[in-house]
Formats: C-alpha cells, structure tokens, sequence
C-alpha cells in the first residue's frame, strides 16, 4: 500500500490555509496547516513532508528566507511552491534560483495549483 502524499501549508492568512486544505483534501492528499515559516521549522517531523505549499510575504520569516534555511539544511528539502500577490519579478527570480518548483500569483487558479501540485509530487 502507497503512502499518501502529505503536503505542508505555510500561510499566515488561515482562510486561505483553510481553503487550500479543502484543496488539498479533494486531491486525495494528507495537509498540514502551518501560520508562519518559523512554525514549520519548529516541527519535528518534517521528514514526511512531500510537497510545500508557501506564501511569501508573512510576518517573520518570509517564504524565500524560509526556502534559504531549508536549502542551508542537509536533510530532506520537499518541493516547494510558492503563491504571492506580490509578484515582482526579484522575488520571482530569487524564489526560482533558490530551487522553487513553481510561482503563482494570487489569487490562486486551484486548476494550476493542482496541475503543478500533481507535477511536483511525481517530480
């Protein structure tokens, strides 16, 4: 028997980590909800994580200085997709060349979501 996929929900807005669980739910997949970046980091059990799904302004640790500590770490770094309204090319570009799988705009189209979230589980 597979394991189903766990995907990690870093959002400081908990409507939208709402919303997104639903999503993540109707796809089949297992979520874990997460305020903030330094709330992820202070799980202990981040090993079964599959997939990220991360906002990248959010008070403390942004999404991107959050990739930057897990790409600093040696252990297991799970894809990561990151959803902003503030799509400025740098931040853009920083998210991309610290290895994100993708970058979306909010709001979020759930069709996209779904494709890259498939995408990056089978990655």
């Amino acid at each position: 028997m597979s394991k189903t996929p766990v995907v990690a929900i870093v959002d400081d807005d908990r409507s939208i980590r709402e919303a997104l669980d639903d999503l993540v739910s109707s796809c089949g997949y297992e979520s874990r909800l997460y305020s903030s970046a330094e709330d992820f980091l202070a799980d202990g059990d981040r090993a079964g994580i599959d997939c990220m799904l991360v906002d990248v302004k959010m008070p403390g640790l942004s999404g991107i200085e959050l990739q930057t500590v897990l790409n600093a770490q040696a252990d297991h770094k799970p894809p990561m997709i990151f959803m902003t309204s503030y799509q400025d090319e740098r931040t853009r570009a920083a998210a991309m060349d610290g290895g994100a799988f993708a970058f979306l705009g909010k709001p979020v189209d759930f069709n996209q979501l779904v494709q890259c979230l498939e995408k990056a589980l089978t990655h």
